[in-house]
């Protein structure tokens, strides 16, 4: 990896001695790269980042699915962005598409997570309105922390016994079925789940940009081109004025470049 922005003395010499191709980051130096902001006086807030990929024409996925996107890099970044996170935000269409599985614990992250008071995973919050989930599944019945359903007051009682009955815990943030973006984060940072990450998907998303409670964007760009109709990082609602947002870092492996833009 070689960093290309900010610029500095530091990283001009150590690109020079690196070489044009530069060297693949430590797990640590990836963690220090993307760890969240410290608390202020006032203690912890909740910081929502999004972790996507996108092709150079746009495509958020390739026949439904990211992984056709990424590279080696992408998926240490991923892993990496999960290993610093309480709580891992995603759309239920996303959980069906992708084949969501539980956090995994890993042992290089182990001690960072229990000095900073995390589990030993990440949870993953499932957004959905209907809870058309398959709660059958490892995300539901296996975690290691227990998986969070974010759904609102008016969900069928049905299918929210269902994921109780799975072991899934139902957190309400919204007022009819579905999900409001705002009182989601309150709820998680409630439960005490202040370090948020999403991976979307795009409908998901765009709802969260739409409601303005997206802290920072980590978009690794694919050196790709797919054409076709597929969708972008974002759907959903439009916003009356674009959110302006400020590139934080960005690093480059193998013409993948690693992108971090925070709110203006």
């Amino acid at each position: 990896m070689r960093r290309l922005f900010p610029v500095t003395d530091v990283t001009d010499e150590t690109a020079a001695a690196e070489g044009a191709a530069g060297r693949e980051w430590s797990l640590a130096e990836l963690a220090a790269a993307y760890a969240y902001p410290e608390p202020g006086p006032q203690g912890p807030v909740p910081w929502l980042r999004g972790n996507m990929v996108s092709t150079l024409d746009g495509a958020a996925q390739h026949a439904g699915r990211s992984q056709p996107l990424s590279c080696p890099a992408d998926m240490r970044v991923f892993g990496v962005l999960r290993a610093l996170a309480d709580v891992v935000v995603v759309g239920a269409e996303t959980v069906r598409q992708e084949g969501y599985r539980p956090a995994r614990a890993r042992a290089e992250f182990a001690a960072a997570r229990e000095a900073a008071g995390q589990g030993p995973a990440p949870a993953i919050a499932v957004v959905s309105a209907s809870l058309d989930l398959d709660f059958s599944l490892p995300l539901f019945t296996s975690p290691l922390v227990p998986t969070l359903v974010l759904t609102g007051a008016g969900a069928d009682p049905e299918r929210v016994a269902a994921a109780g009955k799975a072991g899934a815990r139902v957190v309400v943030a919204g007022e009819g079925a579905g999900v409001d973006p705002g009182r989601a984060v309150h709820a998680l940072a409630e439960l005490g789940h202040t370090r948020l990450l999403t991976e979307g998907g795009p409908r998901l998303l765009g709802r969260l940009i739409a409601a303005d409670v997206l802290d920072e964007l980590c978009l690794t760009i694919s050196p790709m081109l797919t054409a076709g109709d597929a969708q972008r990082i974002a759907g959903g609602p439009s916003v009356t004025l674009p959110r302006r947002f400020t590139l934080s870092s960005m690093v480059e492996e193998d013409g993948f470049l690693f992108t971090r833009y925070r709110r203006a």
